[in-house]
């Protein structure tokens, strides 16, 4: 069953959610979310996802090193994204960090947070393609989302995102 988006009722709003990654294309995804959010009054979510495969086989105190290593990297790259969400919309989203696959970390935050009514993905402008993140969502587990996703091609200007949000 799939839970009712509760953006629209009193004291909630309508957020949109970025996952934040070291790709260039990142930024042009936070840009285009932050001006919608700011020009609809909504909020912004920046979800930062460790994806730490290897570290359980290593011993205990590497292991929490390396988690903790991971979850500083992760905190400057959303400190990184929150200066230009306040810069480019004035707003402050809100962070959060979590450990797994990220196709599931998604799906569990839209799940749990039922304010999140948009998922926001930037297109990789690259050889490689779209990004792996896009392909591995438009390869099907996108269909299972309960809200929209918008993908914004990763080439677009400031001005031109400014246009379109």
């Amino acid at each position: 069953m799939i839970a009712t988006r509760q953006s629209h009722e009193p004291g909630h709003r309508r957020k949109f959610l970025v996952v934040v990654d070291d790709t260039p294309e990142c930024d042009r995804a936070v840009y285009y979310a932050s001006r919608r959010a700011a020009g609809t009054e909504g909020g912004l979510v920046l979800l930062g996802v460790l994806e730490l495969e290897g570290v359980a086989q290593q011993w205990l105190g590497v292991a929490d090193l390396m988690r903790a290593e991971a979850h500083e990297e992760m905190e400057a790259r959303l400190e990184k994204f929150v200066a230009r969400a306040r810069q480019v919309a004035g707003l402050t989203p809100e962070c959060v960090i979590r450990e797994g696959e990220k196709a599931e970390i998604i799906a569990a935050l839209i799940h749990e947070d039922r304010d999140i009514a948009i998922l926001v993905l930037a297109a990789g402008v690259g050889k490689e393609g779209p990004g792996p993140l896009v392909s591995s969502l438009a390869a099907g587990r996108a269909a299972s989302f309960p809200i929209p996703v918008t993908i914004v091609p990763g080439a677009l200007t400031d001005a031109e995102l400014d246009a379109l949000a």
